[in-house]
């Protein structure tokens, strides 16, 4: 975070989330409370005349929630979102949310939030960063497995799988330029391939963290296909995408 003043809003229904988020603000030199609104409508009569750099913005709010609110905004500040709904994580990160704390939070886990507060940290929608300087996961993307196939085991880079993708008794394995099709359950790949590099999505689907375009509340793409999310698996990719905006 740089040290030019951020000027910040606080948008929730509840008055004990608007003393605790200033409580917390006090111990950050350079942050400036400019507003106190209990409901959108209020936050957009603030805004209508107005301008701040981030907004603590609660969901569930009478008359038009969170969410709602931002759509209607065309210039939107940087956001962070405060709210007891895990569940709307991932529509939350659809809108660009900077980040998303769930009631209560620590101190800890609200300097983490803020500290996401900088141009540079600003994402197009839909999108993630997906870099990391881990040798560990630079050593694993240079590994080769072989893959049993009906007839012969096919040697493939972990860097060139893109999906894998489960199909009654067998698995079909993705890459840019190929499709292996193998007998090995969809359970044992996930328990080899190594979690830095790929992740379960839904009780069908593997997918490489890396080659992921962009995602959504209930799918994601990578290359020209569309991977669906199943529902036990959102709150990891929440966290994924958690982890990538760091």
């Amino acid at each position: 975070m740089n040290n030019k003043e951020i000027r910040f809003m606080v948008i929730d229904d509840e008055p004990i989330a608007h003393r605790i988020i200033e409580e917390y603000c006090t111990n950050l030199p350079h942050f400036k409370l400019v507003n106190h609104s209990y409901n959108a409508l209020e936050a957009m009569q603030f805004l209508a005349t107005d301008s701040v750099d981030l907004m603590f913005l609660d969901i569930n709010m009478p008359k038009l929630s969170g969410f709602d609110f931002l759509k209607t905004l065309t210039v939107k500040p940087q956001v962070i979102v405060t709210t007891a709904y895990q569940e709307f994580a991932l529509e939350g990160f659809e809108l660009n949310v900077s980040d998303y704390l769930l009631k209560p939070f620590s101190f800890e886990r609200f300097l983490k939030a803020v500290n996401k507060i900088h141009p540079k940290n600003k994402l197009p929608v839909g999108e993630y960063r997906t870099t990391s300087n881990s040798q560990d996961k630079t050593n694993a993307l240079e590994q080769r497995i072989f893959i049993k196939g009906d007839k012969a085991r096919h040697q493939i880079a972990l860097n060139d799988i893109l999906y894998i993708e489960a199909c009654g008794n067998y698995c079909l394995v993705y890459s840019s330029d190929s499709k292996i099709v193998t007998h090995q359950k969809i359970s044992q790949f996930e328990k080899e391939l190594p979690p830095c590099l790929f992740m379960r999505v839904h009780k069908s689907f593997i997918i490489a963290k890396n080659k992921v375009n962009c995602v959504s509340s209930s799918q994601l793409e990578i290359s020209d296909e569309t991977i669906p999310i199943g529902q036990t698996y959102k709150k990891m990719i929440t966290e994924f995408i958690n982890k990538t905006r760091e």
